[in-house]
């Protein structure tokens, strides 16, 4: 089963979007700040995340880098309701898998999730099990 780690500051978009993981088959860290987030991934093996890009106690940017250090080439997914193209390039040059703008419809969160694992999945079959 793969884990994903979901941090968001909104407890209704945490809720909703951790039902519809969830009914994906994925078993789903939750996390409200962007401390938080770095916080329940210690001791984890995660798959991907998916960040909210303002929250409080470290931004959705900010975490990405520090994920990455615990979890190489770990495929980070941000989002955010007031999404610029200035702030989608910051967070491509920064690492980030892919960048979306809330509200996400259904059906494209999952899909961008599954291109997420499908990608973890790839690099794991590369360089073997010392990927994390």
């Amino acid at each position: 089963m793969h884990r994903i780690l979901l941090a968001d500051d909104d407890l209704e978009v945490r809720t909703g979007v951790a039902d519809l993981l969830g009914a994906q088959g994925l078993e789903v860290l939750l996390a409200e700040s962007g401390s938080e987030a770095l916080e329940v991934v210690q001791g984890q093996e995660i798959h991907a995340a998916l960040l909210d890009w303002n929250m409080p106690a470290y931004s959705g940017l900010e975490v990405l880098p520090r994920l990455r250090d615990l979890f190489s080439d770990l495929p980070c997914i941000l989002y955010s309701g007031n999404l610029t193209a200035g702030m989608e390039g910051v967070a491509l040059r920064a690492g980030a898998f892919a960048v979306m703008r809330k509200p996400v419809q259904p059906a494209l969160l999952r899909s961008e999730v599954q291109r997420a694992l499908d990608e973890y999945e790839r690099l794991l079959k590369l360089r073997g099990p010392e990927l994390n």
